[in-house]
Order: C-alpha cells, then sequence, then structure tokens
C-alpha cells in the first residue's frame, strides 16, 4: 500500500481524564491510533520515533532538543485494529537550561495532542484543550 494512503487510513485521538485541573496536577492521557480500513497498514517514520505527544507544541511538555536516529521505523496495523496507549503526565513543563527547571503550566488553557511521527503535513494527529486553573 503506498505511504500516502497508508497514512490517511489511519486516525488519532487523544483525550484526557478531566476537562480541568489545578496548577500541578498530574493528567492521564489516552492516546488511540486507529486503523479504518479492513486491510493491514503499514506506515514507515523517517526516524525511530513511532508517534508523540505534546504540550503547547513541546513534546513531551519539554522544550529540550530531541536527538533521534535516521533509522526508519515501522508502525503496523491489522485491518481495523485499534492501538491504545495511557500515559501518566505529572502536569509538569521542562524548560532546559542550566540548570534544567520543572514548572507546573500557568494558569488558563493548554493544547495536547497526538501525532504518528511524520516530518511531512498533514500527519495523522489530534488535539484537545484543557484549562489550568
Amino acid at each position: 500500500m503506498p505511504q500516502w494512503l497508508a497514512r490517511r487510513a489511519i486516525a488519532v485521538s487523544i483525550s484526557t481524564d478531566r476537562d480541568e485541573y489545578a496548577r500541578g496536577d498530574p493528567v492521564r492521557l489516552e492516546v488511540e491510533f486507529r486503523n479504518r480500513l479492513p486491510l493491514p497498514v503499514t506506515i514507515t517514520t523517517p526516524r525511530q520515533r513511532l508517534w508523540g505527544w505534546a504540550v503547547d507544541g513541546d513534546l513531551e511538555a519539554s522544550d529540550e532538543p530531541r536527538y533521534l536516529s535516521d533509522t526508519e521505523a515501522t508502525m503496523t496495523f491489522h485491518g481495523r485494529e485499534r492501538k491504545r496507549v495511557i500515559r501518566d503526565w505529572d502536569g509538569m513543563v521542562k524548560r532546559a537550561g542550566s540548570p534544567d527547571q520543572w514548572e507546573p503550566l500557568d494558569a488558563g488553557p493548554h493544547e495536547l495532542s497526538a501525532f504518528i511521527a511524520l516530518d511531512d503535513r498533514p500527519r495523522p494527529e489530534a488535539r484537545t484543550t484543557i484549562e489550568i486553573t
């Protein structure tokens, strides 16, 4: 199956256990990848990372640079298969520096996203918003 079609076959969703959190509260993320086709699908990513999640655009709630091998990886789905990942995030954001610092999100809305780790757009991804009080 051509990659352009395989990429369109996968739907991504992201949800949290609540819509509103106090500063520093832990957040449970649930990410689901679903093959919409009755056929098997394999997606090739340009590096070893298959998927990721981000907070306000910061990968895994951190602004530190990431270094990944240029070795390709594959994510394979059976027909109509769903893959679900649950992450418990401590609600803190890492700010790279000397020294690195962990801080809670500021009050207000924040965007969480999940995606298949492809360089070109559009890529399979989803977004949701939480409110920090």
